[in-house]
């Protein structure tokens, strides 16, 4: 088989009914074009990778990695740009939240001349109050934190060019942020605004859980300003503890009066010993991130492939 042109990478988790699906609205609206799909079954409990060994089978353009265990959606990306082999990537979901229509407009924009074409997901109200509101500050907080321009709304739904490939291969990093990674590596970029649509079968794997971890990856990961913030809170709360000392002797030495209010103290030490403890945390975050990264662990394992030269 000749070498394909463009190259769709898409994570799986227990996704057994959606990819036959995607695959087939793939092939429906890129018939005129040279491509293959690579699935990237990231430890599904299901059949996922035997529907993707049976579409490999039947479409020499349906490719597969299975992973040995489940190590995350942003590392099966990573192993989707490793194994890439056309001019460019396009990552989606399985799920069909990012609409399949959207790609003959992002070949487009890449065929012009841009070396990364995103999508920004339109604010609908289809979307909950609270999905809406925590998009929002979160993607407000990493750019002022990381001074990384990352558009409000963006997802892993985007095309890269064979050079932005080269690229990400050589990131060595555990805790992957690709909505951060792209932008900071400084190509050529054109944003397309999508309308997200509506998951066909199963549930999110975005659990809270998920993306407050996927959120403080992003935070942690671009930035060193929140250690900053813990030393102007420490410094903060330093000052104004020795503002109440000062006066607390002053009342005592220069007035008959007796400092009294054993309910502010205690409150007073409670605030500061957890402030103290969110220092910490924070602290934490980024030593346990170093301990990871110095142990050189691979960020993926493979357990086995379909449809790839290599297997």
């Amino acid at each position: 088989m000749a070498r394909p042109e463009i190259s769709i990478i898409i994570p799986a988790l227990n996704e057994e009914t959606n990819i036959p699906l995607i695959f087939g609205r793939i092939s429906t609206i890129l018939q005129r074009e040279s491509f293959e799909v690579i699935f990237v079954d990231d430890g599904s409990t299901d059949s996922s990778f035997k529907v993707i060994e049976s579409l490999a089978s039947a479409d020499n353009r349906a490719k597969g990695i299975s992973f040995s265990r489940n190590f995350g959606h942003q590392s099966a990306l990573k192993a989707g740009l490793d194994t890439a082999s056309g001019n460019c990537a396009i990552s989606m979901d399985c799920d069909l939240e990012h609409p399949p229509e959207y790609l003959l407009q992002m070949i487009q924009f890449w065929r012009e001349g841009a070396d990364v074409v995103i999508t920004q997901r339109k604010v609908s109200i289809k979307l909950s109050l609270f999905k809406r509101l925590s998009s929002k500050i979160f993607y407000r907080a990493l750019r002022y934190i990381s001074d990384i321009p990352i558009e409000s709304g963006t997802a892993d739904f985007r095309l890269l060019d064979k050079k932005v490939i080269s690229a990400c291969k050589a990131i060595t990093e555990n805790d992957l942020f690709w909505r951060g990674i792209i932008p900071w590596l400084g190509f050529r970029t054109k944003v397309i605004s999508y309308e997200q649509a509506q998951r066909q079968h199963g549930e999110s794997k975005y659990t809270l859980s998920r993306m407050i971890k996927l959120s403080l990856a992003g935070i942690t990961s671009f930035s060193v300003r929140p250690l900053y913030l813990s030393l102007y809170l420490g410094t903060m709360f330093s000052c104004l503890s020795i503002c109440y000392l000062l006066y607390a002797l002053y009342v005592k030495f220069f007035t008959n009066e007796t400092v009294s209010g054993w309910a502010s103290v205690i409150a007073s030490v409670l605030l500061i010993g957890g402030v103290q403890l969110l220092i910490l945390g924070v602290m934490g975050i980024y030593l346990g991130k170093l301990f990871i990264q110095t142990k050189g662990r691979p960020q993926y394992i493979i357990r086995e492939t379909v449809g790839l030269s290599s297997n």
